[in-house]
């Protein structure tokens, strides 16, 4: 009977495969977390991303014979990109700029939005094809499927545009508000 070099062959190209994943999807969970303004966690993400890929180039480059191991290193990283997306819709970070633009008259939208605690700015203007109202929000990311069922359900044809937003101040909602649906909180200093 021949040994067969179980971890060579199989459990360290997984652990390439898997190890690869975890770091490219902290690595996209960084950057979206950088972009969206949250830099406390980004430090901490950083270093266990390099961690994890330090360890596996270690690895891969003590064992430059087994070509292989590349195809698993790149296959994590194809599958940590598309599993750090998937993240990043679940966690939903941050608010995103709403602008919807409907030639249906959108009184009562508008009143069934401020209802529900939205802060609506509205308008009218002037399109192509005639006269259209415009209606403008700020909401939180984990908030915009509830938003989008609303507008289907008042207009299923009506036109938007989601764009993502840096940075929330005042508004309607007080500023500790907006700090509280925070990843973290920053409280003020002194006093």
């Amino acid at each position: 009977m021949q040994n067969i070099d179980l971890w060579g062959l199989i459990i360290l190209p997984l652990l390439i495969f898997l190890s690869r994943i975890a770091d490219v999807s902290i690595g996209t969970i960084r950057i979206i977390f950088l972009s969206k303004g949250e830099r406390a966690l980004a430090p901490i993400l950083g270093f266990f991303e390099v961690l994890i890929w330090i360890t596996v180039m270690a690895k891969i480059m003590q064992h430059l014979d087994r070509w292989y191991y590349s195809f698993f290193y790149a296959g994590g990283f194809a599958m940590g990109n598309y599993v750090g997306m998937r993240l990043e819709e679940k966690l939903a970070v941050g608010y995103v700029a709403f602008r919807l633009i409907t030639r249906k008259p959108a009184n009562i939208l508008i009143d069934l939005l401020k209802k529900e605690g939205y802060g609506v700015t509205f308008f009218d203007a002037e399109g192509s094809k005639g006269g259209v109202h415009i209606v403008y929000l700020i909401v939180k990311r984990v908030k915009l499927p509830g938003l989008i069922a609303t507008i289907n359900e008042y207009n299923p044809k009506a036109f938007y545009t989601i764009e993502d937003v840096k940075v929330v101040r005042e508004g309607i909602h007080r500023i500790s508000d907006y700090r509280k649906h925070s990843l973290f909180r920053r409280g003020r200093k002194g006093k």
